[in-house]
C-alpha cells in the first residue's frame, strides 16, 4: 500500500465515520419530535444509513422510560471506532506517521 493510498484511505474512513456520527446525532434529535415523518423529506438521509443498525439494536435494548437510547449507544460505538482507527493515537494514524517518518 502506498503512502498516498493510505492518506486517502485515512481521510475517507474519518469522513465516513464522522458523517455516520452526525446521522446518529440527528436521529437522537429526531426522537424528540415523534410527529416528524422520517420517510419523507430530508430526514431520509439520516434514516437510510442508521435504521438497520438501530432496528437490530432495539431487539436487545428496549426503550428506557419510553426513550429510545439506541442512537446514543451507536454514537458512542462509532466515536470509539473512529478514535481507534483515525484519531490522534489511532492505528491508521500511527501507521501513517511511521511511514511518513521512514520515507
Amino acid at each position: 500500500m502506498t503512502l498516498e493510498a493510505l492518506k486517502i484511505g485515512h481521510f475517507l474512513i474519518g469522513l465516513v465515520l464522522a458523517a455516520w456520527t452526525i446521522a446518529f446525532l440527528l436521529r437522537i434529535v429526531l426522537t424528540w419530535y415523534p410527529e416528524v415523518n422520517l420517510k419523507q423529506g430530508i430526514w431520509i438521509l439520516a434514516v437510510i444509513p442508521t435504521e438497520s443498525f438501530l432496528a437490530t439494536t432495539r431487539k436487545f435494548i428496549t426503550p428506557i422510560g419510553g426513550v429510545d437510547v439506541t442512537p446514543v449507544i451507536w454514537v458512542g460505538l462509532v466515536s470509539l471506532v473512529r478514535e481507534l482507527l483515525v484519531g490522534q493515537q489511532g492505528v491508521l494514524s500511527q501507521v501513517l506517521l511511521k511511514l511518513q517518518a521512514a520515507g
